[in-house]
């Protein structure tokens, strides 16, 4: 049998502005043609479909429009969907029904009983291959709030603890309804413990103090862990069967240099035999330069240098992070990048300014809370100035902080 894993997608983002649905539709297109032709018996979609809760209308269709397509050219493709932290469990739940006549089951909320307890039936989902037999069950585990996990009567992180027993108790239920020759899979949306985060690009999950997840709540006999949340495809805890396939677009200009993946696994009975990357082309190129901040002349020059396809379609044209060494504010630091690459096929994406930063010795100038508070607001200003920039303020700069000031001081009066 063979699977499919992905997640984060974060349809409907944005990056600094500039509408990035023309690359998740490409993404998507490579996406249903890569099942087809890898001739995948199921699709794990490992959390965070969409950047937000509320996600566009037209983020929406896409999603959407993706499973139509997918049913219609892989007839006997099955599809889990988990939600993420990013997601709307409700919101991604509602056309369940619908979705489920079409081979798709998705999974956002952790629902619970009369009785109070937690319905794990629809959190194990048979697996089926071609011919129609179960050759897999699937732990689809959403994101998990306090609320959704069960108590665990033991001494601890209550909502670690409740989690780890959470996936136990969906494992027994699957384990005591698979044959032999049949797999048990997981899927979770979470932070496991030494992850690897993307900068800039994550949202960080802290509940209660609790951070990070072991390893060791996956039972030694599932076959393979499909998680989501952590943007760089990676193993947790060097473990070839548990594994992040991090997101299919670069989200932020942190993963430049990365290339972004899906994961295709092979199951052989019981376990799986391989996991393979399969590389997700990039649409949409993006673009650092210089790759280290350095001086603006330098950085002008690089600028007009750029070399570009004049032929590029505007949705197509690569976003651009300029990187600036400064030694003091620069005012027109934006207009003078804007000429260098005023008619170049490029989108001015973010302008990220390095200054020196001047710290004075431990212990010099130290100023007691007395002191501090007899300070004005332009000797904190002038101070600030000497700190960050080890030179005395310009009078210009003095004399628009006390304009800025003024009428401030007006309604005070």
């Amino acid at each position: 049998m063979r699977l499919l894993h992905t997640s984060d997608w974060h349809l409907g983002q944005t990056l600094h502005n500039y509408d990035r649905s023309y690359e998740h539709q490409c993404f998507l297109d490579w996406l249903l043609d890569t099942l087809v032709e890898e001739e995948a018996d199921a699709l794990l979609i490992a959390g965070d479909i969409f950047d937000n809760a509320n996600p566009s209308s037209s983020a929406q269709r896409q999603l959407y429009g993706f499973l139509q397509r997918a049913k219609a050219r892989a007839p006997h493709l099955q599809i889990v969907v988990i939600a993420g932290n990013h997601d709307s469990p409700s919101r991604l739940e509602a056309p369940g029904p619908l979705l489920e006549a079409h081979g798709t089951v998705v999974i956002g909320n952790v629902v619970r009983g009369r009785d109070g307890e937690i319905d794990l039936e629809r959190l194990v989902v048979p697996l089926k291959d071609k011919a129609g037999d179960i050759r897999a069950w699937c732990l689809g585990v959403p994101f998990l709030r306090p609320g959704d996990v069960p108590k665990a009567e033991v001494e601890g992180d209550a909502y670690l603890n409740g989690i780890a027993l959470l996936y136990q108790q969906a494992f027994a239920l699957a384990q005591s309804r698979r044959e032999a020759h049949q797999a048990i899979l997981a899927m979770g949306h979470c932070h496991m413990v030494d992850g690897q985060s993307s900068n800039d690009s994550e949202r960080r999950i802290v509940i209660g103090g609790t951070e990070a997840l072991p390893a060791s709540m996956f039972a030694p006999e599932i076959a393979y862990a499909a998680l989501g949340h952590l943007h760089l495809a990676q193993r947790v805890g060097k473990k070839e069967h548990l594994r992040y396939s991090g997101s299919p677009l670069p989200l932020s200009f942190a993963e430049v240099g990365y290339q972004h993946q899906v994961l295709r696994i092979d199951l052989d009975g019981p376990v799986a035999k391989e996991v393979t990357p399969l590389l997700v082309p990039r649409a949409v190129e993006l673009l650092r330069v210089p790759p280290k901040p350095a001086p603006l002349p330098d950085v002008l020059a690089a600028l007009e240098a750029l070399e570009l396809d004049p032929e590029l379609p505007p949705q197509c044209r690569p976003y651009l992070e300029v990187r600036v060494l400064l030694d003091g504010p620069e005012p027109s630091l934006r207009a003078q990048v804007e000429a260098a690459i005023a008619g170049k096929p490029v989108r001015l994406a973010k302008i990220e300014p390095t200054r020196k930063v001047v710290t004075r010795e431990d212990g010099a100038d130290a100023l007691t809370l007395d002191q501090l508070a007899q300070l004005q607001p332009d000797d904190i200003f002038r101070r600030l100035w000497q700190q960050r920039f080890g030179e005395d303020a310009p009078n210009e700069q003095l004399t628009a902080f006390a304009e800025l000031m003024l009428p401030g001081d007006a309604e005070r009066a």
